[in-house]
């Protein structure tokens, strides 16, 4: 075997893995950049390998930097199946015709204010290409083999994290692979704990928190004395959050903060996300994958007014009372939540609460750094509110979380790959897994290429 670093070096966006065996290639997720414009200019490029020579791509898991650029490899000539797992497809259902309509709607914005340096500007993609793209899609089951290229198969296992991520195990009989994709926590407390690693002759794992560990506090007490604060100043709190993974534990939180009286039970929470409803929707129909009941999951559902309509969002806006606003997206690089921002940021009784990790050049980076102005389609905005992160909502194991998890595996692999993470949570990473372990591990660069004897 042969694997290419296509994306997910020195960043912890657009994961792209090409695996090469006997003559054919696989593609082992399929993410967008984000974040710094260099990065997010790599989107607009076709990949260095045409799309047509992958035989097929392996999914881990449905977030958009690790699934968002599906539509682009289907339009640039892939003919090929892209498996993974059943909860996975049915998130992609959901995330890629959004992404796809987002990114029309920002484009078609552009033109009507004349804010992009570009005439016309165009979307990356639109939703038709994402509808197309969905009907590559195979869904497997977790830990059945399938057959991605003669003589190569493919089994996922269950990495907590979000519905239906995988870690994925590539194996010709004689040497095996494994990526992790991200890798969920151990004591979640709505994902199941990742499951152990059964064999890995070569091992990618992810970094996102390579150089830090999580805070023990629940997290809930915190989110509950900043909602409190922020309401008693007759301020909002506007939440971005991913739509899949952390609008569900947001939404959990603040569920169980009313139950418990943590927070005022009239103060108005909304859930300006359609989509985030819709895959709420989807822990009733995977409950095997996750720590919730069926009562749980209800009431997670019932716990926040749905923002279906572009009106009703912008009426929030207009709303001078204390409430909660959580909105897609997590990083603040698009969405409703930007037109939240513009309305709510120059206010200094309110607050921007950020629920995970914010990469490197978005403006959830830009804001958690101290910028006192950020743009928005074209403007500054002045930031007057309160600027806070919960980052031990992450759905994202910490490094010693990932040590132990892969201690517990009993695997010993020949070679470990650091990917997913910025530079120094990488290295960090490196540093962690050989001193705890003493496992030969290295920081790949973009584009590197290595055999896999």
């Amino acid at each position: 075997m042969r694997l290419t670093f296509l994306g997910g070096t020195g960043t912890v966006t657009g994961s792209r893995y090409r695996v090469e065996h006997a003559g054919g290639s696989v593609l082992v997720d399929c993410g967008l950049f984000q974040g710094y414009k260099q990065l997010r200019l790599r989107n607009w490029s076709p990949l260095p390998i045409p799309a047509s020579s992958f035989a097929a791509v392996v999914l881990t898991h449905a977030h958009l930097d690790h699934s968002g650029y599906l539509p682009l490899l289907v339009k640039q000539g892939f003919r090929g199946p892209v498996y993974c797992t059943e909860a996975t497809c049915e998130l992609c259902r959901i995330l890629l015709p959004d992404s796809g309509r987002l990114l029309e709607e920002e484009a078609d914005h552009a033109n009507r204010y004349g804010y992009s340096k570009h005439r016309p500007a165009l979307p990356l993609y639109g939703e038709a290409d994402a509808v197309a793209a969905l009907q590559r899609f195979t869904p497997i089951r977790f830990n059945k083999a399938v057959d991605v290229l003669p003589g190569l198969a493919a089994r996922f296992f269950p990495a907590g994290h979000i519905l239906g991520a995988a870690f994925a195990e590539l194996a010709d009989g004689e040497t095996t692979i494994v990526f992790s994709g991200d890798v969920g926590r151990p004591h979640d407390p709505i994902m199941r704990a990742p499951a152990p690693i059964e064999r890995a002759d070569y091992l990618v794992i992810e970094s996102t928190y390579g150089d830090r560990r999580h805070d023990p506090a629940d997290p809930r007490l915190r989110l509950g004395e900043i909602v409190r604060r922020t309401a008693a100043r007759g301020g909002t709190v506007i939440i971005p959050a991913f739509a899949v993974g952390r609008a569900q534990a947001v939404l959990y939180h603040l569920m169980r903060l009313r139950q418990e009286g943590g927070i005022p039970s009239a103060l108005p929470l909304f859930l300006n996300s359609p989509m985030a409803a819709d895959v709420t929707d989807l822990y009733l129909r995977f409950r095997s994958q996750h720590r919730l009941t069926s009562a749980d999951c209800a009431a997670m559902c019932r716990a926040a007014t749905i923002v279906n309509t572009a009106d009703e969002s912008r009426h929030l806006n207009t709303m001078k009372w204390p409430m909660v606003i959580i909105a897609a997206s997590g990083m603040a690089t698009g969405g409703r939540v930007l037109h939240h921002l513009k309305a709510f940021a120059p206010d200094a009784r309110n607050t921007i609460l950020f629920s995970g990790y914010q990469s490197g050049g978005t403006r959830g980076a830009k804001l958690l750094q101290g910028d006192r102005a950020i743009r928005i389609h074209g403007e500054m905005v002045p930031v007057r509110a309160e600027v806070l992160a919960l980052d031990n909502l992450s759905a994202h194991a910490d490094y010693a979380e990932i040590v132990a998890w892969l201690a517990q595996s009993g695997i010993a692999p020949r070679r470990t790959f650091i990917t997913h993470g910025e530079p120094a949570a990488a290295d960090a990473m490196r540093s962690h897994i050989e001193d705890s372990l003493g496992w030969e591990s290295t920081v790949p660069d973009y584009l590197e290429t290595v055999e896999l004897p």
